[in-house]
């Protein structure tokens, strides 16, 4: 069993908590590699009237897909969020057929599988948020690096998370996984290129994930600040996030930074935003 190893974002070594994000220097040559790889883990039929405050969404129902991220870097590889279980990829299993709205068409070990990688080959993992379809599959890197903000990781193990058997029974490995607990902005490989995002409000602690690639340039991926692109344009806020006003702070910062960088959003949720990226193999770089 791993010791737990929790640190401090502004005592650890690889970590540059910063006010704001801001485009820095050119990329070095030894990141000209960077390429982020877009798994298909999910879909989820949805009620949209629980993602506004009043009734802008009255009478909806959407189809959403479970976007998680590979980061690939020099010094190692970051799984960005962990999708649904890849136990609902059986039509058989019993939780699956529980949850009719919800389905995985390809496992994500099978996804890595087709990158000539297992799970065992991921040296981070983080998670946007603690909620059930970002985080379905995170026993898998129980031996990767949990890299967690520190509100995030105290509502994830609050006595109240751990009496919901089905969702904490899918991540509760990661509480003795090596830990790198932060607060606020953390770079994850120290050089400006792949930075996790505070933007609390859906959850006390939740995040976004900027990347900055060679080609593409800037990336921002929205964990579950937006759920639709249209929520982007109304500023909608979910009846279930924890707090409102964070919410509309942190989209106010996503949208400074977005606008400052030029970057390209991803609305990890959205079939339009998804459905623009490459498929396995293939990669944003």
């Amino acid at each position: 069993m791993k010791k737990i190893a929790v640190l401090v974002a502004c005592l650890a070594v690889s970590c540059s908590p910063v006010k704001d994000a801001s485009p820095g220097e050119p990329l070095s040559e030894a990141v000209q590699n960077i390429r982020i790889y877009a798994l298909d883990c999910g879909r989820i039929e949805i009620d949209l009237s629980r993602f506004a405050q009043g009734d802008e969404y009255a009478g909806r129902t959407m189809n959403l897909v479970v976007g998680v991220f590979l980061i690939r870097h020099p010094q190692g590889d970051l799984m960005w969020d962990a999708g649904l279980p890849d136990a609902f990829n059986d039509p058989e299993n019993e939780e699956a057929k529980n949850r009719p709205d919800m389905s995985v068409p390809f496992t994500l070990a099978s996804q890595l599988e087709a990158l000539d990688l297992a799970v065992e080959d991921i040296e981070y993992l983080s998670l946007s948020h603690s909620h059930f379809d970002h985080l379905g599959n995170a026993n898998l890197f129980a031996d990767s690096t949990f890299l967690v903000d520190k509100d995030e990781r105290t509502h994830m193990f609050r006595d109240e998370a751990r009496s919901n058997a089905n969702t904490f029974g899918a991540y509760s490995a990661l509480e003795e996984s090596e830990t790198i607990q932060f607060d606020g902005d953390y770079d994850v490989f120290g050089d400006g290129t792949v930075m996790i995002l505070a933007m609390p409000g859906h959850t006390p602690g939740h995040t976004v994930l900027q990347v900055k690639l060679p080609q593409t340039g800037p990336v921002l991926l929205s964990g579950d600040l937006y759920h639709l692109k249209e929520a982007r344009e109304r500023r909608t806020v979910p009846k279930f996030n924890t707090n409102v006003e964070d919410t509309l702070s942190s989209m106010d910062r996503f949208e400074k930074i977005a606008a400052d960088l030029g970057a390209r959003v991803i609305v990890q949720h959205s079939m339009e935003d998804f459905q623009t990226l490459p498929k396995l193999p293939g990669y944003l770089e």
